[in-house]
């Protein structure tokens, strides 16, 4: 991996499953408004386009919304995940340990997430991770997120780098959009929360877990 400079990777169903977590604060929503509350696998189909895209879907899920209703929920849902960020939330395997050694090798890291701010830096600290990135964009810190490739761009100009040298790491269709948007190797995680079949995906490499990943950017870089 002599030509890797920088790392951009998304968050949530490529370094962490907080789709459990995520779908407690969605119920608790649901459930405080009259709902019938949703089971983890339907939320998890529902994640990967922001936190208010979700609140949407499970609304739509529901019996339907009406205009401004998401957005008036959105608070009550970031206090019910904030209770505890980490809660139910897992590491995936490998993770910790090839993004540490990245690290050791001068390699830089960052996060592009389409997951609110208020959400991404408090599980990040509560799981011990933030230490690992250079920065942090979030769906709050830019005016286009994925898939737009210039949310990438813009972690990457955060962290002090730019797109030579760049690869990106993510588990969905949005993910894999936004690194073509932004010129740089797209790798996929399988494991994650991804709504397409695989083969429609415009991935230049495929992973079933994390610890593929150094042998897969070496082929790229």
């Amino acid at each position: 991996m002599a030509g890797l400079r920088s790392l951009v990777l998304d968050l949530d169903g490529t370094l962490i499953d907080s789709v459990p977590a995520v779908a407690a604060a969605v119920n608790v929503v649901l459930a405080e408004n009259g709902r019938e509350t949703l089971a983890v696998d339907a939320v998890k189909a529902m994640v990967g386009r922001g936190a208010l895209a979700t609140i949407e879907e499970a609304l739509d899920a529901t019996g339907g919304r009406i205009d401004g209703e998401a957005e008036d929920l959105m608070d009550r849902y970031l206090e019910a995940y904030l209770d505890d960020p980490a809660a139910s939330t897992l590491v995936y395997p490998n993770v910790v340990e090839i993004l540490s050694a990245m690290q050791t090798d001068g390699i830089r890291l960052g996060i592009c997430t389409n997951k609110p701010g208020a959400t991404t830096r408090p599980v990040l600290q509560a799981l011990g991770l933030e230490p690992l990135f250079s920065a942090v964009i979030t769906a709050d810190d830019t005016a286009f997120p994925k898939p737009d490739g210039r949310h990438i761009m813009e972690t990457l100009d955060a962290m002090g780098c730019d797109a030579d040298g760049a690869a990106y790491v993510g588990d969905s269709e949005t993910d894999m959009a936004a690194a073509n948007d932004a010129e740089i190797p797209a790798v996929f995680v399988t494991y994650g929360y991804c709504g397409v079949e695989h083969d429609r995906l415009m991935a230049q490499a495929m992973i079933d877990d994390f610890g593929e990943l150094p042998g897969v950017l070496r082929t790229f870089f």
